[in-house]
């Protein structure tokens, strides 16, 4: 008996630490509203930045079609050296007028532990905003709406239940 009490003694903290590893991240909702504007779509990068301004993790990506990832020119400097993996976070790009609702999944530890989010974007022909949208990645602020500087209108993110 006593041995019995020592194997479901061990299964439970392996389940709670269990729990705990992988639970390192939670999930946002983000709508991205794009202004009116004429030409082709969007690509859009999401990305985690921090305190420096260093690139740390590429969260999203708006545009399946990697031969104008260097069209993204500041993101481009970092994913273009690494060439990480981001098929899980790709999407199609978005025409001017419209939007997208895409869930982003940030890492537990970097909230409210000076990192920021950026939404750069680039269009064919036409212009690339580096910081379209920056924020400081707080507990408030990803449940806030942000105006855009270039094709973006506003952001508006919203934590996952």
């Amino acid at each position: 008996m006593n041995r019995l009490k020592k194997i479901l003694f061990l299964v439970t903290i392996c389940t709670v630490a269990f729990a705990f590893t992988t639970n390192n991240s939670s999930k946002y909702k983000c709508m991205i509203q794009l202004k009116n504007y004429d030409g082709e779509g969007a690509y859009i990068i999401v990305s985690l930045l921090n305190a420096e301004g260093a690139y740390q993790e590429t969260l999203q990506v708006l545009g399946d079609d990697d031969e104008w990832y260097h069209e993204v020119y500041d993101w481009w400097d970092f994913y273009g050296k690494k060439r990480n993996d981001i098929d899980a976070i790709t999407g199609e790009t978005i025409s001017g007028g419209q939007r997208a609702i895409k869930v982003i999944e940030i890492p537990n530890d970097k909230m409210n532990a000076d990192y920021k989010i950026r939404f750069e974007t680039a269009v064919e022909d036409q212009e690339y905003y580096a910081d379209d949208v920056e924020f400081d990645l707080t507990s408030e602020n990803v449940k806030n709406k942000f105006e855009g500087k270039g094709f973006i209108r506003y952001v508006r993110m919203m934590p996952q239940k």
